[in-house]
């Protein structure tokens, strides 16, 4: 429910109705919830810690600006990662994470509704060790423990985040928000369509600041940068609210494989998806109707070069892991960067006695990948590398568990 102050004037022989403010529906209780909330995962980032000094008045605004609609989202940190792959990250300020939490807050259970159930990314009770196990699942059930022939068509969008259209994007975003409130008026339509107009229009790339060197930018491929980016394109990787659209933005397409082709074996893990089935030349036929369907419905292109079609039999990359029908393995890259993580941390510490700080973050990051490598066949390789890289520089400072589970502080 909201009210609405305004005023009528007269404009070009007309009447015009003109807003002075809108109230909402939105509570104290609610933005200090998203608070708490958003705080879990960044209490010690910068942001977090200078908001969180005076944050009962920095709440109390935050709250007044989103009450009257006035609230702007602020300068965003733009920076490059290179693991595990390269890509360009874009961190909202502090107070507009606490916004996304909000909004996503109000609109995640009817996302949930409409969400297929083999759509992973960005849900909860989801996540990529779910998706390649129904993966994994979908290649023992089609091929029959691989006892008969079964293939895998896997697809990847070109740049998917970079052509994300706004402009469609919102009318989606619209058109759902209308369906759910013309059911539930308590949500608050017009507060919704306000906060999802300021997230999705919002030109990040002005006066972002830029933490990375420039040169970081050279070698990556123009559809993987928003400064690159067609206009009216692209949603920022690294907010909550860009990882929840981007599927809700897919999921018109899951509908599609699920309810109009009709196939089964399907699972998508944001743009990265694939299809078990045991004909070939049918999933070889699906092929130009994917494309053709992207294209004219979402306005995005499948990755010319990321066209995976082969028996289950040999094997297939799927979010990091490698899946045969016998089993699961982690590949090539994440191996690789597990040991070029603890050869550095055993440089570091043959230097110089690390800090607290320092054997936190090594602890932190080993324990990553430890606890991806738990759950698939790693454990030869777990123990080699740990073996090898773990001299007494680290062992002066953290044990390992017998099973190579867990790395603990000494």
């Amino acid at each position: 429910m909201f009210v609405v102050f305004g005023l009528l004037s007269k404009s070009s022989g007309c009447q015009k109705w003109q807003p002075l403010f809108f109230m909402n529906n939105l509570t104290v209780e609610e933005v200090f919830e998203a608070y708490y909330e958003c705080r879990k995962t960044k209490r010690y980032s910068y942001g977090a810690l200078s908001f969180e000094a005076n944050y009962e008045e920095n709440l109390v605004e935050l709250y007044s600006e989103l009450k009257n609609q006035t609230w702007k989202p602020g300068k965003s940190t733009c920076f490059i990662v290179n693991q595990p792959v390269k890509r360009e990250i874009f961190a909202a300020p502090f107070r507009d994470r606490i916004v996304h939490h909000i909004l996503i807050r109000r609109l995640n259970p009817y996302f949930e509704k409409y969400f297929i159930n083999d759509s992973y990314a960005c849900r909860e009770g989801k996540g990529t060790h779910a998706a390649i196990e129904r993966a994994a699942h979908f290649v023992r059930s089609v091929s029959k423990n691989n006892t008969q022939s079964a293939y895998v068509l896997k697809l990847d969008i070109k740049g998917f985040f970079m052509s994300i259209n706004q402009k469609l994007l919102y009318e989606k975003l619209e058109a759902f928000i209308i369906k759910v409130t013309e059911k539930n008026p308590e949500m608050d339509r017009n507060f919704l369509l306000f906060l999802c107009r300021q997230i999705v229009f919002n030109d990040i790339c002005k006066d972002c600041m830029i933490r990375s060197p420039l040169k970081e930018w050279n070698d990556l491929p123009q559809d993987k940068s928003l400064f690159t980016a067609k206009n009216d394109c692209g949603l920022p990787i690294g907010n909550l609210t860009s990882q929840v659209f981007a599927n809700f933005y897919l999921s018109e397409f899951d509908h599609f494989i699920k309810h109009k082709l009709k196939i089964k074996n399907y699972v998508r893990y944001v743009d990265d998806f694939v299809i078990i089935h045991q004909n070939k030349k049918y999933l070889k036929t699906l092929i130009p109707v994917i494309r053709r369907f992207l294209k004219n419905k979402l306005l995005v292109k499948l990755h010319p070069k990321k066209i995976y079609l082969q028996s289950v039999t040999a094997g297939f990359p799927y979010l990091g892991c490698f899946i045969k029908p016998e089993f699961i393995t982690i590949n090539k890259r994440v191996k690789n960067n597990f040991t070029e993580k603890l050869k550095m941390f055993w440089m570091l510490c043959e230097v110089s006695k690390p800090t607290k700080e320092l054997k936190e973050e090594i602890r932190a990051s080993l324990n990553s990948y430890l606890g991806i490598m738990l759950h698939y066949k790693t454990w030869l390789f777990k123990s080699r590398q740990i073996k090898r890289y773990f001299s007494s520089y680290l062992k002066n400072h953290f044990s390992v568990e017998y099973s190579c589970r867990k790395i603990s502080l000494m």
